[in-house]
């Protein structure tokens, strides 16, 4: 485990804490949800930058290697 250190503004360190979001628990599910939410993010601008025609055999591999990365993160 690694122990994290951060700095908040009072008001919102106190509003954080009385919501409970400052639990070790709630931190890790924050920030697990953050990264599977910038990993669809990704994804999706990645298909955008993608050919407008078919999906090659490589954008595809490239997909399913994020899809794979996405759902083994607990």
């Amino acid at each position: 485990m690694t122990n994290v250190h951060i700095t908040l503004p009072d008001e919102l360190a106190r509003r954080a804490g009385i919501a409970g979001l400052l639990s070790p628990e709630a931190m890790e599910a924050m920030l697990r949800e953050q990264l599977r939410r910038r990993a669809g993010e990704e994804l999706r601008a990645m298909w955008q930058r993608g050919p407008g025609e078919a999906l090659t055999p490589e954008l595809e591999q490239e997909i399913l290697a994020d899809i794979r990365m996405v759902r083994a993160a607990p």
